[in-house]
C-alpha cells in the first residue's frame, strides 16, 4: 500500500522559481544552492556544468556562449513546467554568456524537494530541457585553429 503524506512539506511550495538568470559574470555554486534552500526539502540536487577541454575528439582552446533576448523567459517556462511535474520545493537556474576558458562554470541548477528521488529526477529534467530548449547558442573554438557553433 502507498505511503500517503498529508504534511504540507510534502507539496509543490506556492512559488518554487527562486532563481533564473543569463549571467555575462562568473557563477556561484553557493548562490544557487542558497536559493533553493527550504526546511521542508529532504533532498537538494545540484547540476555544474563546466566547459571541458575536449569535444568531438578535439581539444578546445575556449568557447562563448551567446543567447536570444528571449533566453531566460524561455528558461522560466521550462522551469515552471520542472514544477508542475514533481513536488518541487524550490528551483534555481543560471546560464553563463560571454567567453569562458576551460573550467569555467557554463551553468548551475538545483532543485530541492520533499525527497531525494524527486530531487535527482526533477534536477536532470531541469538541464535536460535547458539544453534542449532554451536559446543559448556554444562558439566552440579549437586549439588546431578550427571552430564550431553547437545549439545553433
Amino acid at each position: 500500500m502507498a505511503r500517503t503524506y498529508d504534511h504540507p512539506g510534502e507539496q509543490a511550495a506556492q512559488d518554487p522559481v527562486r532563481l533564473i538568470a543569463i549571467r555575462d559574470t562568473p557563477l556561484s555554486v553557493d548562490e544557487v544552492f542558497a536559493a533553493v534552500g527550504d526546511d521542508a526539502a529532504g533532498g537538494t540536487a545540484l547540476f555544474v556544468g563546466t566547459v571541458r577541454n575536449h569535444d568531438g575528439g578535439a581539444d578546445v582552446a575556449d568557447l562563448g556562449y551567446s543567447s536570444h533576448p528571449s533566453a531566460e523567459a524561455v528558461m522560466r517556462g521550462i522551469a515552471e513546467k520542472v514544477v508542475a511535474r514533481y513536488p518541487v520545493r524550490a528551483l534555481a537556474a543560471v546560464h553563463r554568456v560571454g567567453d569562458l576558458a576551460v573550467g569555467d562554470l557554463a551553468v548551475v541548477v538545483a532543485v530541492s524537494c520533499p525527497h531525494r528521488g524527486e530531487a535527482f529526477e526533477a534536477c536532470r529534467k531541469l538541464i535536460d530541457d535547458l539544453k534542449q530548449e532554451a536559446p543559448i547558442w556554444k562558439h566552440q573554438r579549437f586549439s588546431d585553429g578550427s571552430e564550431e557553433w553547437v545549439g545553433a
